[in-house]
């Protein structure tokens, strides 16, 4: 999901302009009851139940401390699922944040994923309030997931990438230099373009991507070499011959 472009929102105005913490504390949460069972009821029944296998590589790649932004390709609403089971709480002991769309925090749906860690964004139109509120979830060490493709793709082809993720990125870390933030790119592929029972899946998260290394300079050129070197990052994760050549995974079969 692309959460910030030039057209919209500035470096300045998102760290130059002062934080309402009372806003954004009350923009995202995590229940204290509501994720642990779900998580629980995923990983050890829907999960399980649902895939044939899901092989998992690159879980030590994962920082159990810090800010860190993970950058999956999207290739099913499954993911958002499957990405807790392989980086969430039970593997680092760390809950997730979620930016998603507007429309997916409505009804019942937007119920839940609203008491999951996920917060609403207009992805025409991104409030200053909600990148504010991302650039604070990095501030208290927070690991937050965005889909930087922006969409939803059937295939193991990435899709061009835009800048938002990486200026975010960029943002938190030139507004409170040394906060350390890192990008973790996850490649997630499916048997099937429509995962249905049965389906194997499997996910390679990749080694952080350290932002400090991208701020010399502009905003704006920095910006560009980091989402070339993500999009790089993710076209490794996501070759169908990643699949074969890794040797050593995490395996859950359906027996």
């Amino acid at each position: 999901m692309e959460i910030y472009s030039d057209s919209h929102t500035s470096q300045s105005q998102l760290t130059n302009t002062p934080v309402n913490h009372q806003v954004v504390s009350s923009t995202s949460r995590v229940s204290p009851w509501l994720t642990p069972l779900a998580y629980c009821l995923g990983r050890n029944v829907v999960l399980p139940l649902f895939f044939g296998q899901i092989n998992i590589t690159g879980q030590e790649n994962i920082p159990k401390h810090g800010p860190i932004i993970l950058a999956p390709t999207h290739r099913s609403r499954w993911d958002s699922l499957l990405l807790p089971y392989a980086t969430g709480r039970c593997v680092t002991g760390r809950d997730m944040r979620f930016m998603t769309t507007s429309t997916e925090c409505q009804g019942i749906q937007g119920w839940f994923v609203l008491r999951m860690g996920g917060f609403p964004v207009d992805i025409q139109r991104p409030a200053i309030a909600t990148l504010r509120h991302a650039v604070e979830l990095m501030t208290e060490g927070e690991m937050l997931v965005i889909f930087p493709e922006g969409g939803i793709y059937r295939d193991h082809n990435v899709q061009p990438l835009k800048s938002g993720t990486a200026r975010l990125a960029l943002s938190a870390e030139s507004s409170h230099p040394g906060l350390g933030v890192k990008i973790i790119p996850v490649g997630i592929n499916y048997s099937q373009p429509y995962p249905n029972w049965g389906t194997d899946v499997n996910l390679h998260i990749g080694e952080p991507i350290q932002v400090t290394d991208y701020m010399n300079g502009s905003l704006k050129k920095g910006a560009k070499r980091l989402t070339a070197d993500l999009t790089n990052k993710l076209q490794q994760l996501s070759h169908p011959q990643s699949e074969i050549s890794c040797s050593s995974f995490v395996e859950i079969t359906n027996s």
